[in-house]
C-alpha cells in the first residue's frame, strides 16, 4: 500500500483511505499505529460501513472452499463425445477382426470419458483456486428456461456482480452502487416503478442507487433505499419479471448500523 496518511504523524481520519482501512482490517500494520487507528476508526461510521463490507467480502470468499465445482453442461459433454469418436473413427475407419500384424489399438470410448472427467475436475479445482486468488470469479451459466406465463420467451441471462439467494454479499456493493442508475433487464425506469410499487414500497423514497445482480442464478435489478438511520440502508432487489401486480421480489433486507 502506498496511502500518504498511514505513517503515524501524517493525516489520519475522515475522509478514510480504503487502503488504510483494507490494511487495518487484515491486521499488516505494526501493533503501534494498529493501536493509534482502531479508536478512530470505531467512532466514526463512515470507516465502520467500510469495515463491515470488508468483513462481508472475506466471507463470501471463504465460503468459495465449500462451493462444489459445476458439472458441465450436457451440450458440451455431448460435443467432447462427438469429437473423441470422430478421432477414433479417423484413425481407424475400419474393423480390424484379423489383424495381420499384432494387435490393432482398440479405443475404449468409456475410458476415454473417464480420462476427460478427470481432467476436467482437474481443470475446475484450478479454476476454484483462481477465483480466490483475484477475489472472486463467479461462472454462470445463462438461464434458458423460460418465464413462467411467457411461452417462446427465454428468460434474460443474470448480468451484473453475484450476491447469494438471501441477498448475502449484496452489503459490499453498496460503496460502488450509490449514485448508480443502471436499470439492467428492466430497461426503464417506469418498468421499475411498477415493480416498487407492486412491492407496495414508498415511491416516495427514491432509490439511491439501481444496478443489475445475478441473484442466485436470477437476473435481478437492487435498489438502494434510505432508512432514516445513519449508515443504514434498505437492498431490495427485483426479478426481472417484475410488474404491476407481480412484485417478483428475490430478496428484501435492511443492512448498516441498527
Amino acid at each position: 500500500m502506498t496511502d500518504e496518511s498511514r505513517g503515524i504523524g501524517g493525516t489520519v481520519g475522515p475522509p478514510w483511505s480504503v487502503d488504510v482501512l483494507a490494511d487495518l482490517h487484515a491486521g499488516v500494520l505494526d501493533d503501534a499505529e494498529a493501536a493509534e487507528l482502531w479508536p478512530l476508526v470505531n467512532a466514526d461510521p463512515e470507516a465502520r460501513e467500510i469495515l463491515a463490507a470488508l468483513d462481508a467480502t472475506q466471507a463470501d470468499l471463504a465460503s468459495l472452499a465449500d462451493v462444489p465445482a459445476p458439472p458441465m453442461p450436457a451440450e458440451f459433454a455431448a460435443r467432447l463425445d462427438a469429437a473423441l469418436a470422430a478421432e477414433a473413427a479417423a484413425k481407424f475407419p475400419e474393423p480390424r477382426t484379423a489383424p495381420e500384424q499384432g494387435n490393432a489399438p482398440v479405443v475404449d470410448l468409456a475410458a476415454a470419458r473417464r480420462r476427460r472427467n478427470k481432467r476436467l475436475g482437474w481443470a475446475a479445482g484450478v479454476l476454484t483456486a483462481a477465483a480466490a486468488a483475484v477475489v472472486a470469479v463467479t461462472v454462470a451459466i445463462p438461464n434458458t428456461a423460460q418465464q413462467s406465463g411467457t411461452p417462446n420467451v427465454a428468460a434474460p441471462a443474470p448480468t451484473g456482480p453475484s450476491v447469494g439467494s438471501d441477498g448475502s454479499g449484496a452489503q459490499a456493493l453498496i460503496g460502488k452502487a450509490v449514485g448508480v442508475r443502471d436499470f439492467g433487464p428492466l430497461q426503464t425506469e417506469d418498468k421499475l416503478d411498477a415493480c416498487i410499487a407492486a412491492a407496495g414500497l414508498d415511491p416516495e423514497v427514491r432509490p439511491e442507487g439501481i444496478r443489475p445482480v445475478n441473484v442466485g442464478g436470477k437476473a435481478g435489478v437492487m435498489i438502494i433505499l434510505t432508512t432514516g438511520k445513519l449508515a443504514q440502508f434498505r437492498l431490495v432487489a427485483f426479478g426481472a419479471d417484475c410488474g404491476p401486480g407481480n412484485p417478483a421480489v428475490l430478496f428484501d433486507k435492511v443492512v448498516g448500523e441498527k
